[in-house]
């Protein structure tokens, strides 16, 4: 599991991503949890994101500290979201995190889905 000191995070995280990752691990209640961002084949644009709580770590990790909270990135998942910022959205369309990806060339309408 690798944190990059010293230089930009690889991913973003909103303070209001931030918070609402802390109230799932503190509601959660498990010991070491992190918030881990996936990216998988699929999804009506060719690509999906993929979120869950997750107390696993694995050799190719990059872990990102936003306040108290962690979020993990594998290593094959970082090509696609590398300078991505993570957020947490909460409006009347719904709650929701939403990533902004400068990778990605469309996304589909919902927002969970993008190509490359």
């Amino acid at each position: 599991m690798a944190e990059i000191k010293g230089r930009p995070d690889p991913i973003r995280v909103t303070p209001a991503a931030a918070r609402r990752i802390g109230e799932l691990v503190r509601k959660d209640g498990r010991p070491g949890l992190k918030f881990r961002v996936a990216v998988e084949g699929g999804g009506c644009s060719g690509f999906r994101y993929k979120f869950a709580l997750d107390d696993s770590a694995f050799p190719d990790d990059v872990v990102v500290r936003a306040g108290e909270v962690e979020v993990a990135v594998d290593g094959m998942s970082l090509l696609y979201v590398l300078g991505a910022e993570l957020d947490f959205v909460d409006d009347l369309s719904g709650a929701y995190f939403k990533v902004s990806n400068p990778n990605a060339s469309s996304s589909c309408g919902c927002g969970s889905s993008f190509s490359i």
